[in-house]
């Protein structure tokens, strides 16, 4: 398939069907034209965004975008002209952060995942590929700021299903190997290092379904186990006590339902003394500290929004000062000075995407740098409602319902959305999807259904292998609250969703085909055996997992048959709308094929939308504007 097409409208064996790319055409030709904002103001890049503080506290670096794609500045705190050290322009740069005058960002290849790491100076000369290998990953160990020019990272260079430890200096790209990973059949699956940059803790897959967490009290002597665990707990390293011995501060769930933030000996897997923090409703799994200071600082979790918990007076004192001035929007510390003196912050709410602060604690000034997204203003907005409503088997599902403004919430047309994952959650805060579709008159509702993670260890367990039956129930159990409420229009709900959401939405009109009015499944998978066989191959260390979470291809076949749709297309009858990157790493573009494929033969009206220079969602803006405009157009069509 050459890679040079960036888009087409595809069918298994075709380059691209042309009446289908027209009907998509004139789906979102002219959308937008007569609404307050376009599509394009809720998906186009800002033009500054995820700043960063030198160490040293004297240049700001940022994204902004160049040829359409994100890319590096710097500039003084008190500059007004920026300079821009980059020039990518086949993708965004995913990530970024200071080692010492030098900038680390990564970039990947057309949404394969396989990001490549790079330096660059503060003044944009000496560009350096650090990890110029094919087909790699890598991933951030530590940044090791105390330690001039190395950072240690983790890549499958050796082995794609198998991660290992390197050491690696960011100006002559010098690269030295700290740990093997040399056994398939127990693979370490994370490394951690303590306050002075020596790896110490590692994590491996004991019996393919335990994790044994792993520990050294120096460099120079073998890894050895602390505790097993089976999957369903979880002891998770944060850091070690600041004297750098043998305690280590972990969020567990180990004998009880929901994580705590604790502390154990390394000697002994004991925990020591009570939580140091827990909370009775949700996860805890976030612990703040003062590198300067060595000193405990906040602990953060997420209920219906984000909360902070104070564990330092200092700490407590700069988010005042910051209240202060910043009024009740969110507030978050992206990035401080190595004195921790000079803070950058980031403000946000349900209905923006809030502004940039830089913060001088000791001149004592707060001084607005940018807002994010200026052309949007936040009274058009619709507030972003937690709810909860119960399940037919007696669950409370919390979730997110966001109502269009101006209209009266009754016999409203509904997009119901469920998140990816599915073991994540979704939370309080601004979401352009969410937003454009409300400006639109449309209800949103997002539901943590179960397996949403957060929500403890039970809430968790209860969606294993429930893909397509139980999981998809609290789905449609949403949909029914909705209608019973009066919210909903019964003949004008949509479901809509990517990755696990994308299959929930097939497995929402395959299996309740009644409850819809037609779908947008984006990057979703339509059959389990095939999924489990095209999975990446850093996942398959977990496959056995998976096998527990979703189903045994061998000892689960009729239940994983059951709950595939594209074995049971001849009960979908709405209209479809499918979405997918070519270069999907996690949900391969036969997922989208085969459905597409099954549903054109019964002669069943579905569109089909491939973006060749794409992967597990869609990153590129000009494919965004494309995409979002054609989900406009489909769901005008058949909602309204």
């Amino acid at each position: 398939m050459s890679q040079k097409k960036t888009d087409a409208l595809k069918l298994p064996g075709d380059n691209a069907l042309p009446s289908s790319k027209k009907e998509i055409a004139r789906l979102y030709r002219d959308l937008g034209e007569t609404q307050q904002y376009p599509v394009e103001d809720f998906f186009r890049l800002p033009k500054k965004s995820r700043y960063q503080l030198s160490p040293d506290g004297n240049l700001f670096a940022y994204l902004g975008p160049f040829e359409r794609r994100l890319n590096i500045f710097v500039q003084k705190p008190n500059g007004k002209r920026a300079r821009r050290i980059t020039e990518v322009t086949d993708r965004d740069i995913a990530w970024f952060f200071w080692k010492d005058n030098r900038i680390v960002f990564a970039k990947d290849d057309g949404g394969d995942e396989n990001f490549h790491l790079y330096s660059v100076g503060a003044d944009g000369n000496n560009l350096k590929d650090l990890t110029p290998f094919a087909g790699v990953r890598i991933d951030l160990i530590d940044d090791l700021e105390d330690i001039e020019h190395e950072i240690i990272i983790s890549m499958n260079k050796n082995n794609p299903q198998l991660f290992e430890p390197y050491r690696l200096n960011i100006t002559t790209g010098e690269i030295h190997q700290l740990a093997e990973n040399p056994n398939p059949m127990e693979p370490m699956d994370g490394w951690m290092t303590d306050h002075e940059g020596k790896l110490r803790i590692a994590n491996k897959i004991f019996g393919g379904t335990n994790t044994t967490l792993l520990y050294r009290p120096t460099e120079d002597e073998p890894f050895r186990a602390v505790l097993t665990t089976d999957f369903r707990e979880s002891v998770s390293p944060l850091f070690f006590a600041f004297d750098n011995e043998h305690h280590l501060y972990v969020s567990s769930n180990r004998g009880r339902d929901r994580s705590v933030i604790t502390k154990i000996d390394l000697n002994t897997g004991d925990e020591i003394g009570e939580p140091l923090f827990a909370h009775p409703e949700v996860d805890v799994t976030h612990l703040g500290y003062s590198r300067k200071r060595r000193k405990l600082s906040s602990i953060v979790y997420t209920t219906d929004k984000r909360q902070v918990h104070f564990l330092d007076e200092q700490t407590r004192q700069i988010f005042q000062r910051l209240e202060q001035e910043l009024g009740n929007y969110e507030i978050v510390i992206t990035a401080m000075n190595k004195d921790e003196d000079k803070f950058m912050v980031r403000t946000y709410s349900d209905r923006s995407l809030g502004a940039y602060y830089f913060f001088d604690q000791k001149a004592d000034t707060l001084t607005k740098i940018v807002d994010v997204s200026p052309w949007l203003d936040e009274k058009d907005m619709a507030p972003m409602n937690p709810v909860s409503y119960q399940t037919s088997d007696g669950l409370t599902i919390h979730g997110y319902l966001t109502l269009p403004l101006g209209k009266p919430s009754k016999n409203l047309p509904v997009i119901v959305n469920p998140h990816g994952g599915p073991w994540v959650r979704d939370t309080w805060g601004f979401n352009p999807e969410i937003q454009l579709l409300a400006s639109r008159g449309y209800a949103v509702l997002q539901m943590n259904y179960r397996g949403s993670t957060g929500y403890g260890r039970k809430f968790w367990e209860c969606s294993f292998k429930q893909w397509g039956k139980k999981m998809q129930d609290d789905i449609s159990d949403g949909v029914k609250w909705l209608i019973a409420e009066g919210i909903a229009d019964p003949k004008r709900v949509a479901i809509y969703g990517g990755s696990y959401g994308g299959y929930a939405t097939l497995a929402g009109v395959t299996f309740t085909p009644d409850l819809y009015a037609c779908a947008i499944d984006y990057v979703g998978v339509s059959n389990l055996f095939t999924f489990m066989n095209t999975i990446p191959p850093y996942w398959k260390p977990y496959l056995d997992m998976m096998y527990e979470m979703v189903g045994n291809p061998q000892k689960d076949k009729d239940a994983m048959y059951a709950a595939s749709p594209v074995f049971h297309i001849d009960k979908i009858k709405c209209p479809l709308f499918v979405i997918q990157g070519a270069n999907d790493p996690r949900v391969n573009i036969d997922e989208s094929d085969q459905i597409v494929a099954g549903l054109r033969k019964r002669g069943v009206e579905v569109l089909y939308m491939v973006k060749y220079d794409e992967g597990h969602g869609f990153h590129n803006e000009e494919n965004r504007f494309e995409v979002y405009k054609a989900m406009l157009g489909f769901l005008g069509k058949w909602l309204n």
